[in-house]
């Protein structure tokens, strides 16, 4: 299925978005987060560069959601029978998001946390 215009390909992908959203709760939880962050830097003094790091963690774990999603479908799509190579394809997936996340909670520590400290502070 080739999307003939470029309309077509974002509505693709808001479809993929969306079937995301609804199915996994990993995401749904990612993009809470996501959210939330939007809303800590928009309230709180970052420099560019701080927001960058943020941003990019977030959009790193999101998408790292997106492509184990398309894995996980693309072997339920080729076989419901457990097999050895599935299982392991599934589970580096899953590592990644995994990393993802861990990227992000290192980048939200070392940025946020002295601005939280700050906050305290007064």
């Amino acid at each position: 299925m080739r999307a003939k215009t470029l309309w077509e390909s974002f509505r693709f992908a808001f479809q993929g978005f969306a079937y995301s959203f609804k199915t996994q709760r990993n995401f749904r939880l990612h993009c809470l987060a996501a959210v939330v962050l939007a809303v800590v830097i928009l309230a709180l003094d970052f420099e560019a560069c701080e927001i960058m790091f943020l941003l990019s963690a977030a959009f790193f774990v999101l998408c790292s959601e997106l492509f184990n999603t398309a894995i996980e479908k693309t072997i339920d799509l080729y076989t419901d029978k457990y097999h050895p190579l599935a299982k392991i394809a599934k589970n580096c997936a899953a590592a990644a998001v995994l990393l993802a996340a861990l990227y992000a909670v290192i980048v939200g520590v070392l940025v946020l946390f002295p601005k939280i400290l700050e906050l305290i502070r007064g």
